[in-house]
């Protein structure tokens, strides 16, 4: 059953640090939501001000380590400095911090297992952080940061129900940028974009901090350019850039309408400087994905290696991530490699992305029929994603069921003629050849 969120009016409430950090989700983790990464809620602070931030919490802690609350603080912040710095090293100082916290006060200290559920989502272990989440909610059923990191795992584990759920809850305790953000995402996830975008415009609303503002104008974006509303998408990467010059997802942003606009000289400047700056798997492969549109195949190719390095930091750092290491292998032409770790992820969590990446796998691998299935149980939720149609068409066409490809081809363009540098072109191509009906 589809729950309804309900946004109670009431006073909004300015967030704390605390809260803020712990929506550091998707950046390291490519996530669109983000994801994941990447995400979903997402806010980057400045830099400066959490180098501050972490300042003061060691200084505060030389002079009275006992302090439980600056332990978590200072892991919260290490976390976030992971996420901003694409350096997944610092997942481990986070953990340090938070454990400590816990070992000073192990009963009570709600905040902590928050933190640990956060970092948990970081690494892309969502049962973890759900599991710390609940352990976080039993001492503290108000916990607004704790139910943060319960959607944002229920979410990626495929579980859309209970995320909803943990979302209204959020919505309920502190129906502020933390709350719309997520609830955003959600309504994106079912469909229902009109919902998320009002949610967003709340959202900015409440948006005090330059970051913030340019966070909000980032995902608003984002839910333009996936509609295929480029002008809408510019205008708002471009209010997000004014408010934040330096929050790198609008490089990317405006990088992919240079592009569209076709003006592949200034996006592959854009992608030079946004992977320069944060070296993400996400982030590389478009960055190749554009470099073989340009016709600079071994640019793409060292591209897509430098990717595999971050995917392999990423791991050696606690990370779990088999969905990345499929999209690797795939761009990689490694096919059966591909489905071996799609099908792994799979077996972790049953979540839209995941299915549509097995489906893809499956189909790289011959396998079309049983590709099918996946493909279809991606848009179960009824996502508006042109990349899904365009899988599930392209999978239905090798089935030889022409009537059905060109339909899902044809939606996939409908949705978003830009979605990709590659396949959008590779889209028109099939459906130029499945001719009119």
């Amino acid at each position: 059953m589809r729950r309804l969120l309900r946004i109670r009016v009431r006073s909004l409430v300015v967030l704390g640090l605390a809260t803020v950090l712990l929506l550091g989700v998707g950046g390291v983790l490519g996530l669109r939501a983000p994801a994941p990464a990447a995400v979903t809620g997402e806010v980057v602070p400045r830099v400066d001000r959490l180098a501050v931030t972490i300042d003061r919490a060691q200084e505060q802690l030389r002079r009275v380590p006992g302090d439980h609350r600056s332990w978590a603080a200072l892991g919260l912040a290490y976390l976030e400095k992971s996420r901003i710095t694409a350096d997944p090293s610092w997942f481990g100082k986070a953990e340090g911090a938070l454990r400590r916290s816990l070992a000073v006060r192990p009963d009570g200290n709600d905040p902590a297992l928050a933190g640990l559920g956060a970092l948990a989502n970081a690494r892309h272990d969502f049962a973890g952080a759900a599991r710390h989440a609940r352990q976080a909610l039993r001492m503290n059923p108000y916990s607004a940061e704790a139910y943060a990191v319960l959607a944002d795992a229920e979410t990626q584990l495929g579980r859309a129900d209970a995320a909803t759920e943990a979302v209204q809850h959020l919505l309920d305790l502190r129906p502020g940028l933390t709350a719309l953000t997520r609830a955003a995402y959600d309504r994106e996830q079912r469909g229902r974009i009109s919902e998320a975008t009002a949610l967003l415009r709340r959202a900015l609303d409440t948006a005090l901090d330059p970051a913030d503002v340019a966070f909000c104008r980032y995902q608003l974006g984002e839910l333009a350019w996936n509609a295929g509303d480029l002008a809408g998408a510019e205008r708002e990467y471009a209010a997000g850039s004014a408010a934040d010059p330096g929050y790198l997802p609008l490089l990317q942003g405006r990088a992919k309408v240079a592009a569209a606009r076709g003006r592949p000289d200034q996006a592959v400047a854009g992608y030079a400087d946004l992977t320069a700056r944060s070296p993400t798997p996400g982030y590389l492969l478009e960055y190749a994905d554009l470099l073989d549109a340009a016709g600079r195949p071994a640019e793409a190719d060292a591209q897509r290696e430098l990717a595999h390095a971050a995917h392999q930091l990423f791991t050696a750092n606690g990370g779990t991530d088999a969905l990345t290491g499929a999209a690797l292998a795939l761009a990689r032409s490694r096919p059966a490699e591909a489905l071996t770790l799609a099908r792994r992820e799979w077996q972790r969590r049953q979540f839209a992305e995941v299915a549509d990446l097995l489906g893809w796998a499956l189909h790289a691998n011959g396998r079309h029929a049983e590709a099918l299935g996946y493909a279809r149980r991606a848009e179960s939720l009824g996502a508006r994603n042109a990349r899904y149609a365009y899988h599930l068409g392209m999978i239905e066409l090798a089935l030889g069921d022409r009537a059905a490809a060109r339909r899902d081809l044809g939606r996939a363009l409908d949705v978003n003629p830009h979605f990709s540098t590659l396949d959008a072109p590779a889209a028109a191509r099939a459906l130029a050849g499945l001719g009119s009906v």
